[in-house]
């Protein structure tokens, strides 16, 4: 079978192994789609956190169940996984928070992913497609991302929320910030097709292009003069995450979903004033991705419009450069197997 790695920066290339087999307790999945995100886009550039070469990319995955012995499940059913694999033992996974466990391995990051037409998991980490097409199981994973900024975030009806970065996880920021029930909310990114895509398909009440305008002074008067109760980065620019900590209203919070290998700095005095709060984001839960596939399944969400570009598994080491191409307008690519 066919698989796709990135031996080093800016080189993909399609190599041949024999079919993986089956260990107790594991499934066999053939991919059928598998998301472009962030992390990839940082890996084959060379700037990505916690990542070493060769590996194989690829974590947003939607595929179908082809072997195994996993109560519940038949062959041919659609699912997707969540790939956080934890150890169960840490601190952080004895409360809960498997997102952040200490000895964490991220499918496609810190192992290799599902850019490979046939791949073997954990039973633990399957999920059932629960009716929804391969479309919408595509972009499970980086919903859950986003349901999860916002749960960490506290939003409420009360507050004022400013999402920074309308890349396919910001996007979901804004969604999530809309059914937690956000007084208002703002979008900021330098790409004014998407802040088209946030203002007249989602319906944020503002949008801010900080190429074109100031942005603290925008949002003073989008905020009379109050500023953001909740700033959450999607971005990873170091640039912009240093600065919005000007844009936190008094008593608000700074939720950092977007990762960044360098240092931040802020005026301490500024930030204290403020009582602010700094939290960072990593990663979902099981229970984020319960919270998307009930609202997919519900209609709560609609991705329709979500997939604007479309790849071949293929072609893929002649077409990926072009996800990176700010002319082309990505919100998410999609790698299609099939295709």
């Amino acid at each position: 079978m066919k698989y796709i790695v990135c031996e080093e920066p800016f080189n993909l290339l399609v190599k041949d192994k024999p079919m993986p087999k089956i260990k107790q307790g594991e499934v066999l999945l053939k991919l059928k789609k598998a998301g472009v995100c962030g992390t990839d886009i940082h890996a084959y550039e060379g700037t990505q956190p916690f990542f070493e070469y060769p590996r194989v990319l690829g974590h947003e995955l939607a595929a179908e169940y082809a072997g195994g012995a996993l109560q519940g499940f038949s062959i041919g059913d659609k699912v997707t996984i969540i790939p956080y694999f934890f150890c169960g033992k840490c601190i952080a996974c004895r409360s809960g928070q498997t997102n952040c466990c200490e000895k964490i391995s991220v499918f496609g990051v810190h192992t290799d992913g599902g850019l490979s037409e046939y791949i073997t998991v954990p039973e633990a980490y399957v999920i059932s497609g629960k009716g929804l097409s391969y479309d919408q199981l595509v972009v499970v994973e980086p919903l859950a991302i986003a349901a999860h900024g916002i749960r960490r975030a506290g939003v409420t009806h009360n507050d004022t929320v400013l999402v920074m970065g309308l890349g396919p996880i910001g996007i979901g920021l804004t969604e999530f910030a809309k059914i937690a029930g956000a007084k208002k909310i703002i979008a900021l990114d330098i790409n004014d097709f998407r802040l088209c895509y946030a203002k007249n398909v989602q319906g944020v009440d503002a949008v801010i292009n900080p190429a074109k305008e100031e942005v603290a002074e925008a949002l003073k008067k989008i905020t009379n003069g109050d500023m953001p109760t909740v700033v959450i980065d999607a971005t990873g620019s170091k640039k912009i995450m240093n600065e919005a900590f000007s844009y936190i209203s008094h008593g608000g919070r700074y939720v950092l979903v977007g990762l960044q290998k360098d240092t931040l700095s802020f005026s301490h005095p500024e930030f204290h004033k403020r009582e602010a709060t700094l939290m960072s984001s990593r990663n979902a839960t099981n229970a984020d991705f319960d919270f998307v596939i009930d609202c997919l399944t519900s209609g709560r969400i609609d991705v329709s419009g979500y997939i604007t570009h479309r790849l071949s598994f293929g072609n893929l080491t002649n077409e990926f450069a072009m996800v990176m191409d700010k002319t082309q307008n990505v919100i998410k690519a999609v790698i299609e197997f099939d295709k």
